[in-house]
Parts: C-alpha cells; structure tokens; sequence
C-alpha cells in the first residue's frame, strides 16, 4: 500500500487578480468561525435547541520580503484614498508539493488589504526587510 504523507508548509504561491508578487514568506489564514445561537421552544422549557448562527471569517496575512516592487502598497493605498468599493480583488493561495504540482487551493472572493505594516529598521541586525499586508476577505473556500 502506498505512503501517503502530508505536504509540507513552505511551497506555496499567491495569485492576486492584477498584482505579480514574488517571494511571499508566510500567509496566515484566520480562523472560521460559526456561532451558536441558542434557542428555546415555548413547548419544551426544560432544553434548548443549538442552532447555526453567523459565520465569520478572520484576515489572512501576507508577509513577503521587500524589492522594488510596490504593487501592494499601492493597492493598500488605493483603498486609503478612494474606499474598498471598486478596489475588490480575487487571491488564491496555492499549496505546491515537492515536485512542483498545486495540489491545494484557497480562493477568496472581493478581498482588499485593510492593514499595510511596513518593515522595522535596526542597524545592528541583518535579516531580511519584511512587509506585511493584512487582507479582509467576507468569505474563503478551499476549492481542491
């Protein structure tokens, strides 16, 4: 019987409707969430029935090391000067395996960035200047 082992967490690629970004270092996806809505029929005063509420979707954050493009901060900025409303974007996020094969995708509709972090500076250090964008998504779904 074949092995089937899980991939691994750090071959992946992001695709942003409009925006060529390379060398993303981590994406974060937040939680889902759907809430618990008790209710209590007048006919049965001893339980309660648990139904589904809300669901609600936390940001994914981008973080990638620093070049000379400013795709992302311009579309951050964008959304600071005229609003989200015409500045929506579809982003995927891809789950690439050992040999290079998209095995997993993520797809979140009508995104936008609503926090842009940039780098902190330290003339004692020498990592790497990261970026980091937070993305505010009103639904995402693994697609495959």
């Amino acid at each position: 019987m074949a092995r089937n082992d899980p991939y691994r967490n750090f071959r992946f690629r992001v695709e942003i409707d409009g925006i060529t970004q390379a060398g993303f270092n981590e994406v974060s996806f937040g939680d889902t969430t759907t809430e618990m809505v008790e209710y209590r029929e007048g006919t049965d005063p001893a339980h309660t029935r648990k139904l589904s509420g809300q669901t609600k979707y936390a940001n994914v954050t981008l973080k990638w090391g620093i070049t000379d493009s400013t795709d992302l901060f311009d579309w951050h900025q964008e959304v600071v000067q005229k609003g989200a409303l015409g500045n929506r974007r579809n982003l995927a996020i891809i789950l690439v395996d050992e040999a290079g094969n998209d095995k997993s995708r993520w797809e979140l509709e009508e995104a936008w960035p609503t926090k842009y972090d940039p780098t902190d500076f330290n003339a004692k250090g020498n990592d790497v200047a990261i970026e980091t964008l937070e993305i505010v998504s009103e639904a995402y779904k693994r697609v495959s």
